[in-house]
C-alpha cells in the first residue's frame, strides 16, 4: 500500500530523477554529439543534418532508459533510422511529385556520382548495407562489433559482410580505373644561376 501523501524523502527522490536524467542525456551530448553530426553530415543531405541530429538526440532523450553502456553505435544506429525514415518521406514526395509532374528527376545519389567520379560511382554501385558497412569502419572509425550493432547484425555476419563489400569494391574500382586521371607531375625546371 502506497503512501498518498509522500514525505519528504519521496519527494526528493521524485525530483532527483529527472536532474539524473537530464545529466546522463546531457552526458551522452558532449561526448557523442561530433559522432553523430560527423556520421549524419556523411548520410544525409546538408539540409537536413540539424533535423536529423536533433531528432536522434530527442529518441535517446525519451528511450534514456534503453541506451546501453556503448552508446555511441546505439545513437548512430538511431540516426540511421531517423535518416531512412526521412528518404523514405522523401522518397514519397518524389514518387507524388513524379506522377504529378511526369518528368524524369535525377536522384541525389546520381548527382553525388557525377560530381564525384568513379570512385563514388563505385560505392554507389554497392547495395546500401555494404555501403554502410564499408563507411562505418573507414569513415566513421567504429570497431566491427559497434559497426555491427550500428547495422543491427551478429559481429560474424557483419565481418562476412564487410569482407565481401570490400572485395566487391576492389572490383567496381578496377573496372572503373581507367577512369580516373591522375595528374601527370610536371618536369622540374633548373634554376637560373646568375653570376
Amino acid at each position: 500500500f502506497s503512501d498518498p501523501f509522500p514525505g519528504p524523502a519521496d519527494a526528493g527522490d521524485r525530483h532527483e530523477q529527472p536532474i539524473r536524467a537530464a545529466e546522463q542525456l546531457e552526458e551522452l551530448f558532449r561526448s557523442h554529439y561530433v559522432a553523430v553530426v560527423s556520421y549524419v553530415r556523411r548520410r544525409a543531405p546538408a539540409e537536413s543534418v540539424d533535423d536529423v541530429v536533433a531528432e536522434t538526440f530527442l529518441v535517446a532523450w525519451r528511450r534514456l532508459e534503453h541506451v546501453p553502456a556503448e552508446s555511441l553505435p546505439w545513437l548512430l544506429a538511431v540516426a540511421r533510422n531517423v535518416i531512412a525514415t526521412q528518404r523514405r518521406g522523401t522518397l514519397r514526395r518524389r514518387a507524388l511529385h513524379l506522377r504529378l509532374q511526369s518528368t524524369a528527376v535525377e536522384t541525389v545519389e546520381q548527382l553525388r556520382v557525377q560530381e564525384l567520379g568513379p570512385v563514388a560511382a563505385a560505392l554507389a554501385s554497392l547495395s546500401e548495407k555494404d555501403r554502410e558497412a564499408l563507411t562505418l569502419i573507414a569513415w566513421d572509425g567504429l570497431r566491427p562489433s559497434q559497426a555491427a550493432a550500428v547495422l543491427g547484425e551478429s559481429p560474424t555476419t557483419f565481418r562476412v559482410r564487410l569482407h565481401r563489400a570490400k572485395r566487391r569494391l576492389r572490383r567496381l574500382l578496377d573496372e572503373h580505373r581507367e577512369q580516373i586521371e591522375l595528374p601527370t607531375p610536371r618536369p622540374l625546371e633548373a634554376k637560373e644561376t646568375t653570376p
